[in-house]
This record gives C-alpha cells, structure tokens and sequence, in this order.
C-alpha cells in the first residue's frame, strides 16, 4: 500500500495448491542437445558410405535423433511432473486488492444487532475478508 489516503485495499484467505513443475521445453532442448551428439557419434563410428558423403548421413541421423531426444525429454519431463504432484501441499494465501474508491462502511449501530452465531459460522467456511487502511 502507499502513502495515499485515498487507496483502500481488501485481503482475502483461500487455501491455494502449490507444486513444483519442470521446464518442459528445457527437457526436451537437453533430449535434442544429447542425441544430437550421438548423432554425430554414429557418423563416425562406421566405415564412410561412398553414395552418401558424412553431412548427408549427419543430417539424416540428426534429424531422426533429434525427434527422439525432443520426445524422450518431453516423456521425461511428464514423468517428473507427475511424480511431483503426490509431493504436492496446500497452503494459505493472501489475495490484496487495492482501489482507490472508499470501501463500504459499518455503521456501529449495525453491529450491535449482528448474532453472534453467524460470526462463528461465517469463520469456519473460511471465507475471511480483512480491510486493511493506510
């Protein structure tokens, strides 16, 4: 909140779910970047092919190896997220909403006839609403 009288801002609880997640587009650049270099390593592992020169077969075998190794990091990272979500918690969180206009006012007469019941139902929903003024 600043220093502007005029700014009125209400927070709200509510119980949130948090899980970590991985970067999939990460897993699968590191699927590529590994099978691209056993790619190259086929290249030259076997004997020279007189049709085809050593790019042409590099090529060939960095385009199949690459689409595996962008698959396999993306079923990888599939299987990273769902393990993650047993790992996952709930915790409470604070919603802020700042406006400039004056939130609504309770007159103290309007209090005094409010059953006290309902207050202790209204907390157990957990549906709290706090005003905060600055």
């Amino acid at each position: 909140m600043s220093d502007d009288p005029e700014e009125h801002g209400t927070v709200t609880e509510s119980s949130v779910r948090v899980q970590r997640s991985p970067r999939y587009a990460r897993f699968m650049i590191a699927g590529a970047v590994v099978f691209a270099v056993i790619a190259l390593i086929l290249t030259f592992a076997f004997p020279a092919n007189p049709t085809y020169d050593r790019g042409a077969v590099f090529g060939f075998l960095l385009l199949l190896c690459g689409s595996v190794g962008v698959a396999l990091g993306a079923i990888i990272a599939l299987l990273i997220d769902r393990s993650s979500t047993r790992r996952a918690r709930t915790v409470v969180a604070d919603r802020v909403t700042v406006s400039a206009e004056e939130p609504e006012r309770v007159e103290p007469h309007q209090v005094e006839h409010v059953d006290h019941g309902e207050i202790a139902a209204a907390d157990e929903t957990g549906d709290t609403q706090k005003s905060i003024e600055n």
